[in-house]
């Protein structure tokens, strides 16, 4: 443990971004935010390092932004360019993050779950739109990567109401991908992010960026465009993973764990 709010640690191509303001529940100052950019950028130009893992340490992912730096010069930044207010909220990575999400996710650490990839919850879990109470818009994608998740619907709800969703709810909608028991959550993203790096990367990344690019295409277009991207992986990678299938990998849906 340290005191430095943003820290970094890599075991392998598995990079893990920890949080730690504990005095303030891992709510994000404009100086936070700066280094939680700062990581990410330096984890998608490091080739060696294949999938992040953002998690809040001491038992809460994040509380949101740091109401109590608004007006000094510890606030956040809030401009229509460069970095969102939470810092890495208008980044577009080339590699995916996993949330692993203990505790509060709420307001701002809503948006910061819901900019990850994936999200692991442990049965602490709670997400939300907390700062409906106190006149703090959702300004970092949360209108925007909320319903894309789960549903107008069901996001209008969360939205309007700022009501708190736990665990079980969360996943049920599809707002946590996976629910491991409490005290399991960087332990089970950082396994999922092991077996996400061991797959081969161009593919996996060609295909990543196809799905976040189809948002908004036609049909035609969004079709056209996975085609493009799955050009790099059919010349680098197919052969080589056919040749291995060939050679009796992966039958009877052995697939890794």
């Amino acid at each position: 443990m340290t005191d430095q709010a943003v820290r970094v640690e890599r075991s392998g191509p598995v990079s893990t971004v920890f949080l730690h303001r504990p005095a303030c529940r891992n709510a994000v100052d404009g100086p936070t935010a700066a280094q939680l950019a700062e990581a990410f950028r330096a984890f998608d130009a490091d080739p060696a390092a294949a999938v992040a893992v953002l998690h809040g340490e001491g038992g809460v992912f994040c509380s949101g932004a740091d109401l109590t730096a608004v007006g000094t010069e510890r606030g956040n930044r809030v401009a229509p360019d460069g970095d969102g207010p939470m810092g890495v909220s208008r980044l577009r990575l080339s590699k995916p993050v996993i949330a692993a999400v203990a505790g509060y996710a709420v307001a701002g650490g809503l948006e910061l779950a819901l900019w990850c990839d994936l999200r692991i919850a442990d049965e602490t879990a709670v997400f939300g739109v907390f700062c409906r109470r106190w006149g703090v818009p959702l300004i970092d994608g949360g209108t925007v990567r909320l319903p894309r998740l789960i549903g107008t619907s069901r996001a209008m709800d969360m939205i309007l109401t700022g009501r708190a969703v736990d665990a079980t709810e969360a996943a049920a909608i599809g707002l946590a991908n996976r629910l491991v028991p409490a005290g399991q959550a960087l332990v089970g993203a950082q396994e999922l992010a092991a077996q996400l790096a061991s797959f081969p990367q161009i593919c996996l990344r060609s295909d990543r960026a196809s799905v976040l690019d189809q948002e908004g295409l036609d049909e035609p277009a969004a079709l056209a465009s996975e085609f493009t991207y799955g050009q790099a992986a059919l010349r680098e990678e197919t052969g080589a993973g056919a040749a291995r299938f060939a050679a009796g990998a992966g039958r009877h849906g052995s697939f890794p764990s």
